[in-house]
């Protein structure tokens, strides 16, 4: 972790940055605009899985965020104590099935999305996209879908990929959208190969699908904040760095946070 109280968002900084708070939420700040992926700021998953690491910025210390988007419905990626918490102004965009879920916790703000459709917050052009992946939140296996993201606005593009396993839509997207400026990908939970590999990317594939995308930037989450299976908690970052060992193009473009550390894109 880093110490991060906030300030620096307080201060409405101008300048386009990406924060990660630690599982698969990050923080989007953009010319005074922020937004936020699959926000969960909990303690635990249902009592049951513990936060091991705070979240990277506390919840009452960042600015109210425009929209979230939501990827799915399994419980470490749709919170509802932080749904709850998040101001009535936020609005939550969110796969197709999910709305009724939203205002049944009280959202009045709501955009509900099947693959391939798109919506328009404030500046922003949200496209919902499709991932490999799969929904359950009690008895409702695969009743609501599950997504991964585009975000486009104030001249940049940023893609969260959710929760998802290797497929062949990365290099549509890439050819559809690009060029994107930052991917969000996961590169956690991924052992045992034999049950995660449908669903869960390992660091090798989050960096093809990288590659995949043209990216200009791979931030990488889903890792180090709850114990979800088998691999160390501290290995993904690892791994990753040594399957792109070598490889001098990517030196300056993979972008490993710590828990509540902040990145800062580049002019041009």
């Amino acid at each position: 972790m880093v110490a991060n109280d906030g300030g620096a968002l307080l201060a409405d900084l101008a300048d386009p940055s990406v924060t990660w708070i630690g599982h698969a939420t990050a923080l989007v700040e953009d010319e005074g605009d922020v937004w936020l992926t699959d926000p969960i700021f909990s303690d635990s998953i249902l009592g049951l899985r513990d936060r091991l690491h705070p979240p990277g910025i506390p919840l009452d210390r960042i600015p109210a965020p425009r929209f979230a988007v939501i990827s799915h419905n399994h419980f470490d990626h749709l919170d509802a104590p932080t749904i709850e918490k998040l101001p009535t102004s936020t609005v939550m965009v969110v796969p197709l099935g999910l709305a009724n879920w939203m205002r049944d916790e009280g959202r009045e703000h709501v955009t509900e999305l099947d693959w391939w459709e798109s919506t328009v917050v404030g500046d922003w052009t949200i496209t919902c996209l499709p991932s490999q992946h799969w929904s359950l939140r009690t008895i409702d296996r695969n009743e609501t879908l599950w997504a991964s993201w585009l975000v486009e606005g104030h001249g940049r593009r940023y893609y969260f990929a959710g929760d998802t396993g290797y497929f062949l839509g990365f290099a549509e997207f890439g050819r559809r959208f690009g060029p994107i400026d930052v991917a969000l990908l996961p590169i956690g939970a991924y052992a045992p190969r034999w049950f995660m590999a449908y669903q869960h990317m390992d660091p090798a594939q989050a960096l093809r699908a990288f590659e995949d995308l043209g990216a200009r930037f791979l931030v990488p989450v889903h890792w180090g904040t709850f114990r979800l299976s088998d691999e160390p908690l501290d290995e993904p970052p690892r791994e990753l760095a040594r399957v792109a060992a070598g490889r001098a193009d990517l030196a300056d473009r993979i972008k490993v946070l710590a828990i509540g550390e902040t990145f800062h894109l580049p002019s041009g």
